[in-house]
């Protein structure tokens, strides 16, 4: 991949777990990176202004990259959790923000497709919608007043029964990304019950056509962090659905690896901010070296094996748990906490890596003519991401102590 202006130079393989180890990797790799360059080319314009990518996203949805973890017999992909990992990290090294905002849609469809309770007709509405016309499938839970929805709390948004016999919803959503670029949303509610609804705690989502009367973006994203991921608000005034488009709960299990799919994006943008101040350590020849290379000082030298270790503890620790949770049924339970673990350890090692790769190129690594400033603000949105890291650690401590 091409790193930035930077003159052109021989980087190490990235260390941890190799892939691809099989044919399928191989082929999920080679579409990964070929759409992972299309996103490197455009990340910067759209990066500076906000803008959602839709030439980037028409790329990834005419070479079928979002039916990755759509089941073969549905008519996608059929990747698992460590495929959709290992592919999802080289998409990141090209652009986080393309990468986050798939990786919703990734996830989410994989849940609808696998669920045991989405009626059968629903389901298989919203996946022809996505093989035969290019959908894109995201969640909408999160409101102003709401904070994360991971911490309980009830719903502003409300869905009332009409008299048509569909569902009325009214609320404001936050942070609905993939906006632009959504045929489908599964909307978060609080169902009132008619009669008196100040005291009503029920909880349901509904499915929602982004084309539906009444459905409006409001385009308030302006992010210091992932800023093309479109995660616009999302403005519903009398909107109809049908009675079947109630869900049950659906989308990506606890305590598996699609609950920590966005790890890998994050992953994949420490790779990329290394790649970057490897290639820049090795190219940069200031007048004061005498033409020497300042990889040839000992303390870049030790900013660069603290990248390593940290980037080679986040891959094996990530691939490895999600390698043995596929491989090992028996043990997944046990493995519940090691997963949540590892999103810990990959999100805070990516915070690490990019901060010691701005110490290592310096001020220039602020310049926005080369990638690293991007992806010093990119990966801190990680810390955003389920499940945060207080919740992950008292998950830990309460498995290891058996409470």
């Amino acid at each position: 991949m091409v790193i930035s202006t930077l003159p052109k130079t021989t980087v190490p393989p990235v260390p941890g777990p190799n892939f691809p180890q099989t044919e399928r990797q191989a082929r999920f790799l080679a579409l990964a990176e070929s759409l992972a360059e299309i996103a490197a080319a455009n990340a910067p314009e759209h990066d500076r202004n906000g803008a959602f990518p839709h030439n980037t996203f028409r790329a990834i949805v005419d070479a079928g990259y979002h039916t990755l973890t759509i089941p073969e017999e549905m008519g996608g992909m059929g990747a698992s959790p460590l495929e959709t990992m290992i592919a999802q990290e080289r998409l990141a090294r090209g652009d986080g923000s393309v990468a986050l905002a798939i990786c919703m849609h990734l996830g989410h469809i994989y849940g609808v497709a696998t669920s045991l309770e989405w009626p059968d007709d629903l389901r298989r509405k919203l996946i022809s919608g996505v093989i035969d016309n290019g959908a894109l499938y995201n969640t909408a839970a999160s409101e102003p007043g709401l904070g994360s929805p991971s911490r309980g709390g009830a719903y502003a948004t409300t869905a009332e029964w009409a008299e048509d016999g569909s569902w009325r919803l009214n609320g404001h959503k936050t942070w609905t990304t993939l906006a632009p670029a959504l045929g489908y949303v599964g909307v978060g509610a609080t169902v009132l019950d008619g009669d008196d609804d100040s005291d009503s705690t029920e909880k349901a989502n509904f499915l929602v056509p982004m084309d539906a009367p009444g459905v409006r973006i409001d385009e308030t994203w302006d992010n210091m962090s992932m800023s093309a991921t479109g995660s616009h608000d999302l403005l519903l005034e009398d909107v109809l659905v049908p009675a079947n488009h109630r869900l049950p709960a659906a989308g990506k299990p606890a305590n598996t690896p699609w609950g920590i799919l966005t790890s890998a994006v994050y992953l994949g943008i420490g790779v990329a901010a290394r790649d970057f101040t490897i290639a820049f350590a090795k190219t940069r020849q200031p007048a004061a070296l005498g033409g020497e290379a300042i990889a040839t000082l000992p303390n870049v030298q030790s900013r660069i094996a603290e990248i390593e270790l940290k980037l080679l503890a986040a891959r094996s620790t990530l691939y490895g748990a999600v390698q043995q949770w596929e491989e090992q049924p028996e043990l997944r339970e046990a493995l519940g906490w090691q997963l949540a673990g590892a999103k810990v350890i990959v999100t805070n090692n990516a915070i690490g890596i990019t901060d010691q790769a701005l110490r290592v190129v310096g001020a220039v690594g602020l310049q926005r003519q080369h990638p690293l400033e991007r992806y010093f603000r990119d990966v801190r949105a990680g810390l955003g991401n389920p499940p945060l890291d207080d919740v992950a650690v008292g998950m830990i401590g309460r498995a290891v102590l058996g409470e």
